[in-house]
């Protein structure tokens, strides 16, 4: 499969993947630590890591003890960037704060250079600025008053993007062809699983929060964190394949995070209309010509990579 098409469904559910996470803090959570939400993952992916382990027989060839246990770490940091994120997330909406995922493609492009060892031609880093280009038009042309994100929310979104990135390439660097993919992401699901259940353990006041919020919704609150935990798993799976796939990692995460800002927003226009609490979206002449130029800066940058 193209590291393009797993792009694109990486960026669609994970775009969907934001506009949950906001509907539930917001709804269920506002007030009660968002953090606490991570007790359902912290259940949720050791679940389905060991259904995926059952799906590939437990085939473990290409991989010793060592990168085994290291793939769980990087799942395990991983994990771990969810505490910042939903620190940010309560003190802004996910619009603002998926502003600075866009910070992913410049640190991808130093670790690669650095730990990675991945080199680029002339063009492909043309591509890359064109296609890095379109979420700052949309950010430079956003009201001013939602530029003035709260410093505290700017520090967490940008110490989730960094321990994001950390796991993830690690887990780059650890897999290999020989290795089944499947099973790399299931111990990947593993660590995360475990490290939202350390936090859980760690943090007793967020277990509570998150009793009382499922008793306080009769249980409702389940049926978000099911389909969310899904959505990452989907999101999990595409993106981390598309790190792999594509010639570097910077390319990948570029198309990736640079189009995630457009999705969202038309992502979010359809919501609206459908479902007017979930979306919220304001459809304006300004708003949209600009995200259809951003939109065309992304498929010329995508062009430019393909030359």
């Amino acid at each position: 499969m193209s590291w393009l098409v797993l792009v694109i469904i990486a960026v669609i559910s994970d775009s969907l993947r934001i506009y949950i996470d906001n509907y539930s803090s917001d709804v269920y959570f506002r007030g009660r630590g968002a953090v606490s939400q991570k007790l359902f993952n912290g259940l949720a992916f050791p679940v389905i890591a060991l259904i995926a382990l059952i799906i590939t027989g437990f085939d473990f060839s290409g991989m010793d003890v060592v990168a085994g246990l290291l793939l769980i770490l990087s799942g395990f940091i991983y994990g771990f960037a969810g505490v910042p994120y939903y620190r940010a997330l309560e003190l802004d909406d996910s619009t603002n704060i998926g502003i600075f995922t866009q910070l992913s493609p410049v640190l991808y492009l130093i670790f690669g250079w650095f730990l990675l060892d991945q080199t680029f031609s002339p063009m492909q880093l043309l591509a890359f600025f064109v296609i890095l280009s379109a979420p700052f038009l949309i950010v430079l042309t956003t009201r001013k008053r939602s530029r003035k994100i709260k410093l505290r929310a700017v520090f967490f979104a940008f110490l989730y993007v960094f321990i994001a990135i950390c796991g993830n390439v690690l887990f780059v660097k650890i897999s290999n062809s020989e290795q089944n993919f499947v099973t790399a992401i299931a111990l990947v699901l593993l660590g995360t699983g475990i490290a939202n259940l350390s936090i859980m353990l760690m943090m007793p006041k967020l277990r509570r929060r998150f009793k009382e919020v499922n008793k306080k919704s009769r249980h409702k609150v389940l049926r978000p964190l099911f389909i969310n935990s899904i959505v990452r798993v989907v999101q999990q799976f595409s993106y981390r394949g598309a790190l792999i796939a594509a010639p570097t990692i910077a390319i990948a995460s570029v198309a990736s995070d640079s189009a995630e800002p457009i999705v969202i927003f038309f992502m979010g226009l359809i919501l609206t209309l459908i479902w007017p609490k979930f979306g919220r979206e304001k459809l304006d002449k300004k708003t949209v010509l600009v995200h259809l130029i951003a939109t065309g800066l992304v498929v010329i940058g995508i062009v430019l990579l393909q030359l």
